[in-house]
């Protein structure tokens, strides 16, 4: 047999991807290799009862186009805000970031502080509208050739460029800072007290194995901004149901539209023939054909082991061998007899529905970052733990919770060689002694847990390095040049071979968004009788 389009990864992008483009009257299959779809945004039982998010776990970036048009909420998806944002239990203390909250808890720290914050919001909304514009934006793609291939990059950077001229010249200067900047110069720059720093610095190391003081680390954090809940800017959610509920509605939806979806079938080899991607060879050795084929994979994993190197220039086959990959997180899931009490606030509140974020400074992130490269983790991590049962009650039994444990930092790989395998439980342990330091009796209600090291990420989910973004954001990977300068446009030097996961434009989260853009690209070339 042989279809229009195969499609290798049924994660969020790809079935977003296979969704537009069978819309558009295209036969498309995809191939997925573990037994459900949904790749790292999936929703599975992990102990006798206890259902949860099993790899990411909140929602904010799904991009609200790809929502309509795909029509997600008729297929069932429902999100639900947080009724705080964030927590800190601090020594003594504790912090609360929210609507209607935050001003006044920063009060408590710095009055010049508070004072501080509507201008800080409001410029960083300047620039997260920016984002959220070029989000849906195929970059200009830098190419080789004549006028008939330079033409149509020249018109699409005529249209980036016309987007930051509405920027007025503070919004300009922000714009640069937060490309070039640590988050932590950017923040130390606004604010002088620990807790609000703290509160808006973990977005800058979230997946993102560094030092809030590295430079670069300011672009991660404006990068967990530009998102939405329910049309609300800049809110975080949660889908009842966990993350699987997004990708069952976007399934639906590929099957409504004529989709093929295979489970347990992984590709061993992406077939090519003069330069082209002619179809794929699966691990059971059926040689399927297809005019295009798109990969919804890490791009070191496609080719590095799927695509022929002999079908690859060198200077590109060299520069995916370069391409920097791996995230300090250690993901966990718990499962509790009971609600979590912070010796700071004890009561059940709102605060147990926000992200609880376990690191009290920018100085106690940078310290974290140290211990784990010298060591293979630190002694005191970073945890931001959620607890989703608060908003969903299908999660749990009655009376119980299940919680997500999101840990930064581990090292990627560890020094000296050793296996991940032989440290899993002894950090999974610290990261459950570092909640109970804040709610004590926290590890005595865990009954049952599911650990994810970086390795178990990559193994299970595809995710080099435990990388859950497909790859650093850092100012050389982003834009034009996610993957690598040249390939921008979610085409690759392969013809016909294209790439529509997180590896491109925009980069990590569960958007859609480069699904969305490269089904945009692919359809264009069908148009014009390229494939």
């Amino acid at each position: 047999m042989s279809w229009d389009v195969i499609l290798i990864g049924g994660g969020h992008n790809g079935l977003t991807c296979a969704a537009y483009l069978a819309a558009a009257g295209l036969k498309v299959t995809v191939l997925e290799r573990r037994a459900v779809v949904g790749g790292a945004a999936v929703t599975e039982e992990f102990h006798p009862g206890f259902r949860n998010s099993t790899a990411s776990y909140t929602v904010s970036l799904l991009n609200p186009k790809v929502i309509r048009d795909l029509d997600l909420a008729r297929r069932g998806l429902k999100m639900v805000e947080r009724r705080m944002a964030n927590f800190l239990p601090l020594d003594g203390d504790g912090f609360c970031v929210g609507e209607g909250l935050t001003q006044a808890e920063t009060a408590r720290f710095s009055a010049r502080d508070a004072e501080r914050l509507p201008a800080y919001w409001s410029r960083l909304e300047a620039v997260a509208d920016l984002l959220r514009e070029l989000v849906l934006v195929t970059p200009p793609n830098l190419v080789e050739g004549g006028w008939a291939q330079a033409v149509p990059e020249l018109v699409r950077s005529a249209a980036v460029g016309r987007r930051l001229t509405r920027l007025d010249l503070t919004a300009k200067r922000d714009l640069l800072a937060l490309f070039a900047q640590s988050a932590g110069d950017w923040l130390d720059g606004w604010f002088e007290s620990d807790p609000i720093k703290a509160a808006y610095g973990f977005d800058g190391v979230v997946g993102n194995y560094a030092s809030p003081y590295t430079p670069g680390s300011a672009y991660v954090l404006l990068h967990h901004v530009f998102g939405e809940v329910n049309g609300k800017k800049g809110a975080w959610g949660h889908a009842v149901g966990g993350m699987g509920a997004i990708t069952r509605a976007m399934a639906a939806c590929c099957r409504e539209r004529g989709v093929e979806i295979r489970t347990g079938t992984a590709v061993a080899e992406v077939r090519t023939a003069q330069g082209r991607a002619t179809g794929v060879v699966t691990e059971a050795g059926e040689v399927l054909a297809a005019r295009a084929v798109v990969s919804n994979l890490h791009p070191k994993l496609l080719f590095r082991s799927l695509v022929d190197p002999g079908a690859q220039p060198a200077d590109f086959a060299e520069r995916i061998g370069r391409y920097r990959s791996g995230s300090g997180t250690f993901r966990m899931n718990v499962a509790l007899s009971a609600l979590p009490r912070f010796t700071v606030r004890p009561e059940p509140g709102d605060h147990h529905t926000a992200g609880i974020i376990v690191a009290p400074s920018l100085a106690y992130m940078e310290r974290a970052y140290d211990d784990a490269r010298a060591h293979g983790w630190s002694k005191a991590p970073i945890v931001e733990m959620l607890i989703p049962s608060t908003l969903d009650d299908t999660l749990a039994p009655p009376g119980a919770h299940v919680a997500s444990l999101f840990c930064q930092h581990v090292a990627p790989e560890l020094p000296g060689g050793r296996p991940w395998d032989d440290c899993r439980e002894e950090v999974a342990d610290l990261m459950i002694a570092t909640v109970d330091a804040h709610a004590p009796g926290f590890a005595q209600s865990v009954l049952g847990r599911q650990i994810l090291s970086p390795l178990d990420l990559e193994r299970t989910f595809g995710l080099v390095g435990g990388d859950i973004m497909h790859g650093r954001l850092s100012l050389d990977q982003l834009f034009s040049a996610r993957p690598v300068l040249g390939a921008g446009d979610y085409r690759t030097p392969v013809r016909g071979l294209y790439q529509c996961g997180a590896g491109t434009h925009p980069g990590g989260g569960v958007t859609g968004a480069p699904g969305h853009n490269a089904a945009a690209e692919i359809l264009k070339d069908f148009r014009r009788r390229r494939l």
